[in-house]
């Protein structure tokens, strides 16, 4: 079923509820009417009985009325059947009764009342006691109410057809009015569907229901039309950083031709430079794959105990550290964070990276960690005023970093990780060792 049709099934159902709600209500309210009048003319009947023969009628209410004995005889003698039901109020079975019946083709209401045995009614003689229990029944003649009734029933059936016919229509009609913004909105969305312009742009209407849904389609089509930039970027970036190592390793391919030609120490120099290049593209390669995981990362996060991500971090850049005589200090308080075991390893892996990296032999490097908070410092040369916007670009290296290994992803990879895991993180200088300071806040758990 399409939408417009379940809106307009909707309209015509509530519609049609209403229509018949009404129409019952208004018969209830017209048939209670009726009977309480009628009712009500036989309650005044029997107040008036006294003083009036059996079997007289009432020259006020219309009503006639009579005598029921246990027997079923009555007094006078009428045409008015003489039910179980009637019997047993007369027997003191039953109390007080009023009710509607039939018979010779007419409607009567009746008002059936107990008497007590020895009760005296006015007579032909002047007054009788009844030595036994009866019933005095009232009746009045309701034929032309309940004709009434059954016009009103066929007028309100009529109503009730042409409600729902009016209802009809104007589901149609509303039906259209309402879904007409809705239609340009989706012949706009598959006009972007079919040309795959991500930078058109709806117009974003007034401030309803479907001016919010332009708004929100644009905001997506922004988000879509940035995606696709970043990805043309990194494929061209990567394509760029990739040129040099493969260069390189063609240019050192060429030269292994003459193998013969060069001495022991040119072929293992060569050869060490070409298992470098490979290392740096492999590096490469992993830092892109990455960065191809976007925003969020596979698998589910856990809780882990920050420090000893950190302290597993510091123990392995302490080993490439001796290399270059560089001293790690590591200070860490426990604290708890939501994260991926391997997405945070990797990024302080990273920073520590390349605080080893900038670092001179000999330096000094003081790592510290508390309430989610993670601090590298190095005695590097920092990081230049100007360059500071620039550090957690893609592929971005400053001036006195090209000459060293690396593919400018690293920090880029710590960005993101951080935003991932709804963190921030900042670099200045550190006012101690002189050198950079990266400073990572992420959101703590309790325990």
């Amino acid at each position: 079923m399409t939408f417009r049709a379940r809106v307009i099934s909707a309209t015509v159902g509530v519609a049609a509820l209403a229509v018949l709600l009404a129409c019952l209500a208004s018969f209830l309210t017209a048939r209670n009417a009726l009977l309480h009048s009628v009712d009500e003319s036989l309650y005044q009947a029997a107040q008036t009985t006294a003083g009036h023969q059996v079997g007289e009628e009432s020259q006020v209410t219309g009503a006639f009325f009579e005598l029921v004995f246990a027997s079923g005889q009555t007094v006078p003698k009428s045409n008015v059947p003489i039910d179980a039901i009637i019997k047993k109020v007369a027997t003191g079975k039953q109390g007080e009764l009023i009710r509607t019946v039939q018979f010779g083709g007419q409607y009567y209401r009746e008002l059936i009342m107990p008497l007590p045995a020895h009760s005296v009614v006015a007579c032909e003689t002047g007054l009788c006691e009844i030595p036994t229990t009866s019933a005095q029944l009232f009746v009045v003649n309701i034929t032309g109410q309940e004709t009434e009734l059954r016009h009103l029933v066929r007028t309100l059936l009529i109503v009730a057809v042409a409600g729902l016919a009016l209802s009809l229509i104007l589901g149609f009609v509303i039906a259209r009015t309402a879904l007409h913004p809705l239609e340009e909105v989706t012949d706009e969305i598959e006009r972007v569907a079919e040309t795959s312009d991500m930078d058109y742009r709806v117009d974003e209407g007034g401030p309803d229901e479907l001016g919010r849904l332009r708004r929100v389609f644009n905001r997506l089509l922004a988000s879509v039309s940035n995606s696709q930039y970043l990805q043309r970027q990194l494929v061209l970036d990567a394509s760029h950083e990739l040129r040099t190592p493969l260069t390189s390793l063609r240019t050192n391919a060429q030269v292994l031709r003459r193998a013969r030609d060069l001495s022991p120490e040119d072929l293992r120099q060569l050869t060490d430079d070409m298992v470098a290049q490979v290392d740096e593209l492999a590096a490469l390669v992993t830092d892109l794959g990455e960065l191809a995981r976007g925003e969020r990362s596979e698998g589910e996060p856990e809780h882990l105990r920050l420090d000893e991500c950190v302290d597993e971090c510091v123990d392995t850049a302490r080993t490439h550290a001796r290399v270059k005589d560089i001293t790690i200090e590591a200070t860490v308080d426990a604290s708890t964070v939501l994260a991926r075991r391997d997405r945070l390893v990797r990024a302080v892996s990273n920073l520590l990276t390349n605080a080893v990296k900038f670092t001179p032999v000999g330096g000094r490097i003081e790592v510290s960690s508390y309430d989610g908070v993670i601090t590298v410092s190095d005695s590097g040369p920092g990081i230049a005023d100007e360059d500071r916007a620039h550090v957690f670009e893609r592929f971005w290296r400053s001036a006195q970093a090209r000459s060293l290994p690396g593919s400018g992803l690293g920090l880029s990879i710590v960005a993101q990780v951080v935003d991932e895991l709804g963190g921030t993180v900042v670099v200045d200088r550190d006012p101690l060792l002189g050198g950079a300071r990266f400073t990572v806040s992420l959101p703590t758990i309790e325990d």
